[in-house]
């Protein structure tokens, strides 16, 4: 029975204000700090928009896109054109476009037919020239080319032959291939004067946690980030000539996950890492001042630097809240003066919403998983803490990846379930990133295995605590978290009550047999992340072993399943052949397809049909609160493709 009910302290939050578009998002400025750019809506599509720093209210569109909005771009260093990636319909094949801010021309400046287009370096040193990668050669790999943006010719640096990324310093000197071998890891090249030279050969164990993360000015001196001989990535700075490294930084409990450079100098100003949160190591003593400022502004959120003009003057800067909007402001550093610009969700902050708690949950062998958990408001004990009045229905939410991870913050699927009653738990389980080397490759060979134990450890651990009611609990994910959803409702199907399968695959065997063209160079990383060489009989058998697919008559509680049609990493026959199962077995199923998305759902309408079922589905089968389906599925291409009959409120959808 579907529960409709809000008290005036809770109100339910529309699910158009979750989902939609935000009010702002993806905020720089430009090279020349002169002007300042987002992403808004024009028309309920994703567009950038600019306007002068200093008047920021004389705002105009510099983009039309209709469709699936826009979601990457960036400033050349001319600081006259913007230049964004966007692909047909979620193929991934990227191309890139460039519009001139003056005259608004907007033009695609690679090829179309299935080639995809990567950025691989943009340098204030060439204002008139970015490096691109395209794969129209050759398409497992992507040949190196200077692209002239102003007049769009391009100029073949280096065709590529075996070389999966590239180290690019500012002087556009390639310095760096990394050549995938046999065990899984990587060959560094050294590229001295057109002569390519093994440099350093990374191992499986570290090809995760080690490379090279920039360059100084000269580009003599690499910042190198290494977890050779110990386990987390630590920082180096690294002499290309004599390879002797200085240890810079080193965190006891996380990788080093990014470097703040000076944009010109490219002197070392600060290192941030993530355990629970994230953190800072500050190297410049003025950047450390200018943080320290923004932390008494900010209080209690996160803060990162987005963006910056060429002479760091200055700053674009994101607070991030676990309970409230995003805040943007500009930060002068001259005068020490931060100025608020806008939230990217105004309508939010109009409702109540609840903290993600980070967590440590011990699993069966003793690790220890990082972990948020967010407790509806009216079921918790305190505002700081987890406990609850009672066991809840809970929502499981596994991340994708799997070699991701779930961070602390703003997270609009916690906010969702949480405001509709259900504890969300969201895990780090082994194979995540973040947290070492040996964390990362304990999820060699574990899917369906220790992986998914430490997601039911985690489970365990909210129902020994009496937060989680053991008969109502989902679980739910994207991608891997798909997967694992699958997972959980065939090789453990008294835990979960329900589950939600968004672009999971069910076959082992079939996905890597169908992985994307430029994917195929490391299918030997991917191959020992899975356990087994699938090409021989006990490799195969180990996936069959691992794949949902095959035990699909254990399947006994209800699922949904959202697929992207032309999704080129987890393809539509993952979710197809599965289904088909289903019918065969008579195992009831609601399959849900996009023609026009790929991995995962960017056009706000489809999240919103999406999200408007699965709310449903949840409260049928857990009993928490629903928002009424109104405009939900206007303009969705949505089709249902099996379950019609098992949707919440009689749903019609347009053929």
């Amino acid at each position: 029975m579907i529960n409709v009910f809000a008290n005036s302290d809770d109100k339910l939050i529309p699910r158009k204000i979750i989902f939609g578009n935000p009010d702002k998002a993806n905020v720089q400025i430009s090279n020349d700090g002169k002007y300042i750019s987002y992403l808004s809506n024009k028309s309920g599509v994703l567009n950038i928009f600019i306007a002068p720093i200093d008047d920021i209210n004389n705002v105009k569109s510099i983009t039309n896109d209709t469709k699936r909005g826009i979601s990457n771009y960036f400033w050349s260093y001319d600081n006259s054109h913007i230049l964004y990636l966007k692909d047909n319909d979620g193929d991934e094949n990227a191309r890139i476009h460039k519009i001139n801010i003056n005259t608004l021309k907007d033009k695609i400046i690679t090829p179309e037919n299935g080639v995809k287009a990567i950025i691989l370096k943009n340098s204030y040193k060439f204002p008139n020239e970015i490096m691109i990668g395209l794969n129209q050669r050759k398409k497992e790999y992507f040949d190196v080319y200077k692209l002239n943006i102003q007049n769009d010719t391009l100029s073949l640096m280096y065709e590529n032959n075996k070389y999966i990324s590239f180290s690019i310093d500012d002087n556009y000197q390639i310095k760096f291939g990394y050549h995938p071998i046999e065990d899984g890891g990587n060959q560094i090249y050294l590229f001295d004067d057109k002569i390519e030279i093994p440099f350093l050969k990374i191992s499986h164990e570290d090809s995760k946690t080690t490379g090279i993360v920039g360059f100084t000015e000269k580009g003599d001196k690499a910042y190198f980030v290494s977890s050779i001989d110990r386990d987390v990535s630590s920082l180096f700075l690294l002499d290309l000539k004599t390879k002797n490294k200085e240890l810079i930084y080193s965190n006891a409990k996380a990788d080093i996950e990014n470097i703040i450079l000076q944009p010109k100098t490219k002197q070392l100003q600060a290192i941030s890492y993530s355990y629970l949160k994230q953190d800072y190591q500050f190297i410049d003593t003025k950047f450390e001042e200018d943080y320290n400022i923004l932390k008494e502004i900010s209080k209690n959120g996160q803060i990162i630097i987005k963006s910056r003009d060429l002479e760091d003057n200055k700053w674009l800067v994101v607070f991030d809240y676990d309970d409230k909007p995003i805040q943007y402001y500009l930060y002068d550093r001259t005068n020490k003066k931060a100025t608020y610009l806008f939230s990217n969700n105004d309508e939010l902050s109009n409702y109540s919403l609840t903290k993600m708690h980070p967590i440590v949950i011990k699993t069966r062998d003793e690790l220890d998983l990082v972990s948020y958990i967010s407790i509806p408001n009216d079921i918790k004990k305190s505002q700081n803490d987890y406990k609850t009045t009672k066991p809840a229905p809970m929502v499981l939410l596994v991340h994708g990846g799997p070699n991701a991870r779930d961070y602390w913050g703003l997270n609009s699927t916690h906010q969702w379930l949480s405001n509709r009653g259900y504890v969300v738990l969201s895990v780090n389980y082994r194979g995540s990133t973040g947290f070492g080397k040996n964390f990362i490759n304990a999820g060699n060979g574990e899917w369906a295995a220790k992986m998914h134990d430490d997601l039911i450890d985690a489970v365990d651990w909210a129902v020994s605590e009496k937060i989680a009611d053991k008969d109502k609990i989902a679980i739910m994910g994207g991608s891997y978290g798909g997967y694992a959803t699958l997972v959980g409702l065939t090789f453990t199907p008294d835990i979960f009550a329900c589950g939600v399968d968004i672009v999971g695959p069910s076959n082992l065997i079939t996905l890597v047999n169908s992985v994307p063209e430029y994917w195929k160079p490391i299918i030997n990383s991917l191959k020992l992340m899975l356990g087994g060489d699938h090409k021989t009989k006990e490799g195969e058998e180990i996936y069959k072993k691992k794949s949902p697919l095959f035990y699909v008559d254990k399947i006994t509680k209800p699922l949904l399943i959202g697929q992207g049609a032309n999704d080129p990493r987890v393809k539509q026959a993952e979710s197809d052949q599965i289904v088909d199962l289903m019918k065969k077995h008579k195992i009831p199923v609601i399959y849900a397809l996009y023609p026009d998305e790929g991995h995962g759902f960017m056009r706000p309408e489809n999240r919103l049909s999406f999200y408007a079922i699965t709310e449903g589905f949840f409260a049928k089968y857990l009993g928490g609160r629903y928002e009424q389906i109104k405009n939900d599925f206007e303009n969705s291409s949505i089709l249902i493709k099996e379950g019609e009959d098992l949707l919440p409120n009689k749903i019609e959808i347009k053929k």
